[in-house]
């Protein structure tokens, strides 16, 4: 593993173990040139995913573009980054168990959503902000306000 350091081309592994939810492996390793101390994390991957965008382009599945999305809805929130690994991780087992080797960014998208909406109400009107890429004040408004009706549907069902 090159270290992000120094760009060495290798590094020890110092510890191992599983993340909480157990779809990844945690390691802590060392640079053996320059001594830093670093983390990776090794996950499965079942099969190659291509997304497909609204401009019919297609890139591979990048579970990170979904984390930094999350990470920067929930900023200032509060919202440990378990949770935010925890909603990360259902959204790539959603996707892989799919079944489809071509999945829509916008059912991605919706996924994230969803997610966002039974973690923060906050973080979801964020990441749907710009998902929807809302351009008038208005469009925050009327989204908030479905938001209120969902919050008030679930005490009374």
């Amino acid at each position: 593993m090159r270290c992000p350091f120094c760009a060495h081309d290798d590094s020890q592994v110092k510890d191992s173990r599983p993340t909480e939810d157990n779809t990844a492996i945690r390691r802590r390793r060392q640079c053996s040139n320059c001594g830093a101390r670093f983390t990776t994390f090794e996950r499965v991957q079942l099969r190659e995913i291509m997304v497909v965008k609204s401009d019919d382009g297609r890139e591979p599945f990048n579970r990170s573009k979904i984390e930094q999305s999350v990470v920067l809805a929930c900023r200032k929130r509060g919202i440990d980054r378990e949770r935010i690994d925890q909603l990360v991780s259902g959204v790539q087992r959603q996707v892989e168990i799919s079944g489809e080797n071509e999945i829509p960014s916008l059912v991605i998208g919706e996924m994230v959503m969803e997610g966002l909406r039974q973690l923060d109400s906050v973080a979801y009107i964020r990441f749907a902000s710009v998902y929807r890429d809302f351009s008038e004040a208005r469009d925050f408004e009327e989204f908030a306000g479905t938001v209120r009706e969902v919050g008030q549907e679930a005490p009374g069902d």
